[in-house]
């Protein structure tokens, strides 16, 4: 297992996987570890994987600074392990929570970044919460579902800030809820920095404004994938997401939910490899 130092003399991990050209993999959760990102359904097939283990998470140590699990300082982690593995730039694939990290990443160093493919990526950065509305309708898209009648209280009392995360209500997180999904939620107990998980969007983390005016300046090639089921983000809410990009491709996976490689692996690998190759197709 591959290691570096933070600035502040943190071991960070990754891990490597496949082969070919790397892929830097920034894990959501927030503040959970990479392990449950896999070969993303197969993108190994294509691309080295460097999938980092965030500070505080997974192989990677504990900071002397709690502060520094806030996303804005985790970008210099970032910038780190891309002149450690010794690229000049590089294509970086983000999910859910890491969204946001690659995305300051991208306003703070526009220069180091090739291609960027956002998948369910949430965007606090840009100033853009998922709100309990849109999870509420995303998940009513499920009521012929045979879990759907014992998770959906549960669901909107956790939205309504009166009930505990339960993992009655997981199903809505994925496209299908067969037994690798069960396999992969049952997994998460395991794998999240509750802690580091609270400090991650804290006060200070992120400057939308800001944010904005950099990346409509950014000049990489920008991926937006969302998934057709999820509700954090919905389809419309990635799509405005994609506004924010001056050369963004956005595309809904039919089906999927928050984990869109597990719901259709060969569609999610052939969406993003389509797009990491310069062949994507733009509104999808």
């Amino acid at each position: 297992m591959p290691t570096f130092h933070a600035s502040d003399g943190t071991e960070i991990a990754y891990h490597l996987r496949g082969e070919g050209e790397p892929l830097v993999v920034l894990p959501g959760g927030p503040m959970r570890a990479s392990a449950y990102l896999g070969g993303l359904g197969g993108l190994t097939a294509h691309r080295q994987l460097v999938l980092l283990d965030l500070r505080g998470t997974g192989d990677s140590a504990v900071p002397a600074d709690p502060a520094t699990y806030r996303c804005d300082h985790l970008v210099d982690d970032v910038e780190v392990l891309r002149a450690h593995i010794g690229l000049a730039h590089m294509d970086v694939l983000a999910h859910s929570a890491g969204g946001s990290l690659a995305m300051l990443y991208a306003a703070r160093y526009p220069q180091r970044v090739s291609r960027l493919a956002l998948v369910t990526a949430t965007p606090w950065a840009l100033g853009m919460p998922a709100t309990a509305e849109e999870r509420l309708a995303a998940a009513r898209l499920r009521a012929g579902e045979p879990w759907f009648e014992e998770a959906f209280p549960a669901f909107e009392a956790w939205l309504a800030g009166s009930g505990d995360f339960d993992a009655v209500f997981a199903p809505f997180f994925y496209g299908r809820w067969d037994e690798a999904a069960k396999e992969h939620e049952a997994r998460g107990d395991d794998e999240f920095n509750d802690e580091a998980g609270d400090i991650y969007g804290s006060d200070g983390a992120y400057d939308p404004p800001t944010t904005r005016t950099e990346l409509s300046r950014l000049a990489a090639s920008v991926l937006v994938l969302a998934g057709e089921l999820d509700g954090g983000p919905c389809p419309v809410l990635a799509r405005r997401a994609a506004s924010a990009f001056p050369n963004a491709e956005f595309a809904v996976q039919p089906g999927a939910g928050h984990f869109p490689w597990l719901d259709d692996p060969e569609w999610f690998v052939r969406r993003v490899v389509a797009f990491l190759d310069g062949s994507g197709r733009r509104g999808d």
